[in-house]
Formats: structure tokens, C-alpha cells, sequence
């Protein structure tokens, strides 16, 4: 999941640095501004990845108490 989620924060990058070089600013501002904008793009992702990730957890947690009776077996 890391390497995904760093991958499309490199591609973020790619294409930041791709924009702001199109408006004529300086080089290091263009350097400045795509790593500012990797940063937070990596972060923001890194937060919704473990989010999700502990979501499918608990989820599969729940199922799991649901499916068991007192005697251990599920009713149908």
C-alpha cells in the first residue's frame, strides 16, 4: 500500500513540476512549490490509506462475532 500511495505521490510531482514550469516562475520556486504539493498529497493518502485499511479490519472483525451463537455455530 506504501508504494502505491508513493507512486501516485511521485506522479503528483511529476505533473506539479510539469505545470508551474509552464508559468515561466523560477526553477527553485518550481522545485519548491512540487515538493510542498508531494508532501502533502503523500500524507493526505498515506491518512486515507490507513483509514481504509483499518475499516476493512474491524469490518472483518464484526463479521466474524456476527456469524457465531452461543453453541458457536451460525443459525440460518
Amino acid at each position: 500500500m506504501n508504494k502505491i500511495v508513493l507512486n501516485i505521490g511521485l506522479l503528483v510531482f511529476c505533473f506539479s513540476i510539469i505545470f508551474f514550469s509552464q508559468r515561466q516562475l523560477p526553477f527553485t520556486e518550481v522545485l519548491l512549490k512540487s515538493l510542498i504539493i508531494f508532501l502533502i498529497t503523500t500524507i493526505v493518502l498515506s491518512i486515507g490509506a490507513y483509514i481504509l485499511v483499518k475499516s476493512f479490519e474491524s469490518s472483518d472483525d464484526n463479521n466474524q462475532n456476527e456469524n457465531k451463537t452461543i453453541l458457536g455455530n451460525h443459525n440460518e
